[in-house]
């Protein structure tokens, strides 16, 4: 099949992102983080008819437990009064990404008009590798997989390594993730993106046998920190290996959140007299060694490029998930980007990191950013467990 008609997004949320564990959302479940991110869209295009929506595509790393039992058809069930279908789909990292580019494929080649795509992930509720991780005993007979079961941590050092990025420069692009944080926090630079949301907090009155109820709005992402310097940085112990450099400081927060985007054809823009925020240009996935897996984007990025017929150059602003800062220093200085044009409003490391999440979250932190900072052209790119790499082009209009 060939493309027969452009794909647009017409709305782009997402929830502020909670710190898991002990953060805002401890004790939210990632459906209702979903279904809040869901009519966030929704109030975007209130001409839209929510009966033109055909299906929904959504991105999890761990869809099991309170993200299981297909999420995105639950919680389509849950946002409108008609019946409309879902899929929950897992690149891990790049899971709301890919959500992305398969509901504008499915629209380009003609199969669609309107779908909603995103992400939700609860790193609170479902752990990294889920409630029961197993690898085929097959992985470790030979050298070359034996990286697929190794943490993601133990591959940013050998990223380190291998691409000789020292402790001193992964503490500088932590410290610098959250300085771009909390200025553009401080800017109001998040809030065309950011549905807020109301958190209820109950707990039992043992006296009484009353349920106390606490109810509070949260806005912003949880993960910035005012106080982060390179001394409190330099202090902290590295994780992964005794004598490694990466840190949980210049290391992604887990976290939790949401995004959803709408997307729709130009027949669709008309009828309901829609106006487009951007175009999905191009994307790219291609596999790496896994126990590098943190160098993904340096294969995935010059083929989105590619496909979209750009430079480097061309790309006014690039949302890189620091998963890593050894893996995102990788990246930037393997490829000769800008840093300047890198992550402006801060990355994973300040913002947090709610895994399949973060490629629909981050597609609507570029969308409006580009639009606000009048650049024509933005990527979305991560590296992923594993082992692999994907980056997705938006052309803001």
């Amino acid at each position: 099949m060939k493309q027969v008609q452009e794909a647009y997004i017409v709305a782009a949320t997402r929830t502020p992102i909670g710190r898991s564990g002990r953060g805002y959302f401890k004790n939210t479940r990632p459906d209702d983080l979903l279904l809040a991110a869901v009519r966030g869209a929704m109030a975007q295009v209130p001409t839209l008819d929510p009966r033109a929506i055909e299906d929904s595509i959504i991105g999890c790393s761990f869809p099991e437990g309170e993200q299981g039992m297909n999420m995105a058809r639950i919680v389509m069930g849950l946002a409108f009064p008609h019946p409309v279908g879902g899929v929950t789909v897992n690149r891990f990292c790049a899971s709301g990404i890919t959500a992305l580019q398969m509901a504008a494929d499915r629209i380009r080649v003609g199969e669609a008009d309107v779908l909603i795509a995103g992400g939700a992930e609860s790193m609170s509720m479902v752990p990294m590798g889920g409630n029961k991780p197993s690898f085929n005993p097959s992985v470790f007979a030979r050298d070359e997989d034996v990286g697929i079961a190794y943490g993601m941590g133990l591959t940013a050092e050998k990223v380190a390594q291998q691409w000789k990025v020292s402790r001193e420069a992964q503490d500088a692009f932590a410290l610098e993730s959250h300085l771009r944080a909390i200025k553009a926090q401080q800017a109001g630079e998040f809030a065309d993106e950011i549905t807020p949301f109301e958190i209820i907090d109950r707990s039992p009155n043992l006296a009484t046998g009353e349920v106390i109820e606490k109810r509070r709005t949260v806005s912003l992402d949880e993960g910035p920190r005012p106080d982060t310097s390179l001394e409190g940085l330099a202090k902290l112990r590295p994780v992964f290996a005794a004598r490694g450099s990466v840190t949980a400081g210049n290391s992604s927060q887990t976290s939790d959140g949401a995004g959803a985007l709408i997307l729709a054809s130009e027949k669709a823009v008309k009828q309901f007299g829609l106006t487009p925020l951007a175009r999905f240009v191009s994307y790219a996935a291609r596999g790496v060694p896994p126990e590098i897996m943190g160098i993904g984007p340096i294969e995935a990025i010059p083929a989105a490029l590619r496909y979209a017929g750009l430079q480097s150059d061309d790309i006014g602003w690039y949302e890189l998930n620091e998963a890593f800062a050894a893996q995102g220093l990788a990246v930037v200085n393997t490829l000769g980007l800008n840093p300047a044009n890198v992550n402006p409003m801060g990355g994973a490391i300040a913002l947090g990191h709610p895994l399949g999440a973060t490629g629909a979250i981050r597609a609507a932190t570029t969308i409006h950013a580009l639009r606000r900072h009048k650049r024509k052209y933005g990527m979305v790119t991560m590296c992923i467990g594993t082992g692999q790499g994907a980056a997705g082009i938006f052309e803001a209009l």
